[in-house]
Formats: C-alpha cells, structure tokens, sequence
C-alpha cells in the first residue's frame, strides 16, 4: 500500500515484523492487515486548495444575527463555480439552521479554530442530523453474482455477469447476513438488526476487468479485508454519487443548547460526511457553546460522524464537553459507520460518551487511528443522572 508514506519513516508498529510485506503470514495462518491505503487519497498529504476564493458577505460577525442562509448562499455559488475555498474570516458566527457542501471541490475554510468560530443555535428539525455537512446520496446498480468465493486480502472478484461494470467505476462488494453468516460468527440471537439483508462490506475502485478469463475477473484498489463467500450471495454492485475533494477546516465549531433540548433527541453531529470519497476534515475545534443555557457544554451530543465514505482523514482535530451522554447513539464524539480506508490522526477527544467509536451495522473496515488522545468518557444513564460511568473507546454493534 501507499497511504501513510510520510510517516512510514519516521515510525513502525511493534506489531509488524521489519520484514513484513502485505503476503506475511505465520505458520498456523494469522496475519496482519495491510492498512496503509487508509486516508485521502490512500494517506496522501492533504491539499491546501488556493482558491478561487469565495468570501462570505456582509455577515454579522459577532453572533448576534444568523447567516445561516448567506453561509449556505456562498458555498452553493463556489459550488456551481466548479468549486473553491469558502472563506469565513475572523468573527463569532450564529446559525440557526444547517449548512451542507453538496459539490466536490468545495472547501469551507476560517482563519484558524481560535479566530473563526461557528456555532449552531438549533436543532436539527427531524431525525438523526449534522450542523454541518459534506454530503451526498450514493446509488447503486444492478448487481454481479460472485461465481466463487473470494479470499480475505485478495485484490479481485470473481463475477457470474459483468454487465454495467467498467474500469475506474466505483463499487460496493457485499452480502447478505444470513443465519450461516451469523451461526459462523457465534452471534445467534443477538445479531437481528440486518439478518436477512444484503449489506455493502468494501467500497472499492474497478482497476482492470480481465473479460477473457471464465469466470470473469474484476481487480480491486484495495484487498478485501473478510472472505465474500457465494453461499451468502456475495455480489459487486456500481455505485455512483460520491463527492470528493471537499474539506472543512482552520475552523471552530460548538452547538450545545439547554441541557433539556440536548436530551431530546439523540444521534446530532455538530459536522457530517455522508457519500463523500477523498475528502477530510483538518484543525477543527469545539468551543464553549455562546447559547445562554449551554453552562460550557461545546457540543449536543455528537462531535463528527463519517458514513458511507471511503478514503477519508480526519486531522489535527479536538473535540470536547457533550451534553447529552445517554443511550442511542450520543455523546460520540469521533464516530464512523459502514465506511472504509479511513485515518483518524493526531486528534483529541475528551468528556464525551464514547470519545472514539466504530459504530452500527456491518461495513466499517480499514479504519486508522494514528495518535488520538481520549479522556474523561462518561456514560449517563439518563437527564438526571448527574455522575455517570466511565465508558471507553469501542467498537460498537456488528
């Protein structure tokens, strides 16, 4: 692999031999994952995008007003401009509504954590939801059937049909969690979430189809990371709609409330990534929530949520302080979900439920936390509870 290049020389995991390659294996068959494609652009050094430069207008910049509507006005103008950098200069800023990039090669940037700082003063108005987004909806195709089983850390699939799959496409390889899958894994009556369901495993790039082999051969970015087996009817199917080349950074971030609204509603993230492909989120920072009732809370419950991404870093970034700390999904303050080939780096989280989390559902695979820093997780057993449990980094669910 070639992510982490930078750092490859400077440190080596006791757990890999200095002899290792990615075909190491001992004797009695265990091996090592090569996880180095993790990050933007298989853990390229992040860019520093020029510009053009889109500066946002005649904003109240003391937080007394809202710019909710003009924030959301200038990034959808970069957006159709074919991208660029999104500039909130120096200032205390209020939104009363959510703000979302939803156009590759858009880049919201401040002046730093410490002089821009953006706070939300809402809630999301139904559901699950996030402050602020780079987003998109993935869609997928008509699927292949796996002709065989394909082996843990193989570099391609063997498919029934190559109809609709072309080099350079992007792909989720999946199956469905059937009673043997489930049976194997010693998770009889306590996996029921997606039993019967097909869910996508790996998020993957078509590199090269050899059509004139039988059966066909469709060579991937990035190896498995778990056999697909035919009996649970493994198959690739296309996906298109990611977007990609998106940051947030240099930036300040709280949206704590009253503690009464914060416990509402669990699951809300002051930032999100859904559907996004070689983007990244670098020297973010929460802050004390200016809300009168948010009593130095910086944040609801979530800090930032990856979903349904691939190829993501997360960078330089420190999140503190969530009110809500219950059941349900709050108080994660770094949490990803059904994503791939993601680096966590030099990141701090601190008093939040479950500081660092892999999270729900199956999917989440060749994630990297290089050099986070969690302390101080309390777990609270509901609004009144006003000590809690420690509650610690995890991998959650299936």
């Amino acid at each position: 692999g070639n992510a982490l290049a930078q750092e490859a020389a400077l440190w080596q995991s006791v757990l890999y031999p200095t002899d290792w390659t990615p075909a190491h294996s001992l004797p009695d068959g265990r091996f090592l994952h090569d996880f180095s494609y993790a990050g933007y652009r298989s853990g390229a050094k992040l860019p520093k995008v020029a510009g053009p430069e889109f500066v946002v207008q005649g904003l109240d910049a003391t937080g007394a007003t809202d710019i909710t509507d003009a924030l959301q006005r200038t990034i959808d103008r970069a957006g159709a401009k074919g991208g660029g950098v999104v500039r909130l200069p120096a200032g205390l800023y209020r939104c009363d509504g959510i703000v979302t990039i939803r156009t590759s090669g858009v880049v919201l940037r401040g002046d730093g954590p410490d002089k821009t700082r953006l706070f939300f003063n809402s809630m999301p108005k139904r559901g699950r939801g996030n402050h602020l987004s780079i987003a998109a909806r993935i869609q997928s195709g008509t699927e292949a059937k796996l002709a065989r089983n394909a082996s843990n850390r193989s570099r391609f699939v063997e498919v029934v049909k190559p109809d609709g799959l072309e080099v350079g496409q992007e792909i989720a390889i999946g199956w469905t969690i059937t009673p043997e899958f489930v049976e194997e894994h010693g998770m009889t009556g306590t996996w029921k979430s997606f039993n019967g369901k097909w869910r996508p495993i790996f998020l993957r790039t078509i590199t090269r189809i050899d059509r004139e082999q039988t059966p066909v051969r469709v060579h991937l970015d990035v190896p498995l990371r778990y056999p697909a087996q035919v009996r649970d009817g493994a198959s690739v199917r296309p996906l298109k709609g990611y977007i990609s080349e998106c940051g947030i950074e240099d930036l300040g971030i709280a949206n704590a409330i009253s503690w009464k609204a914060a416990w509402s509603r669990a699951g809300v993230h002051a930032i999100g990534l859904a559907g996004a492909r070689d983007c990244w989120v670098r020297n973010v920072r929460s802050f004390p929530s200016p809300h009168p009732e948010a009593k130095g809370y910086h944040l609801q419950n979530g800090g930032i949520l990856v979903a349904q991404s691939r190829s993501v870093t997360i960078a330089d970034c420190d999140l503190r302080k969530a009110q809500n700390r219950g059941g349900g999904g709050a108080g994660y303050l770094f949490e990803i979900t059904r994503s791939n080939e993601i680096l966590t780096r030099d990141c701090v989280g601190i008093a939040g439920r479950h500081n660092f989390i892999q999270n729900w559902d199956f999917g989440a695979s060749g994630l990297v936390w290089l050099r986070c820093h969690s302390a101080d997780s309390r777990s609270y057993k509901n609004i009144l509870d006003p000590i809690g449990w420690p509650a610690y980094c995890e991998f959650h669910h299936s």
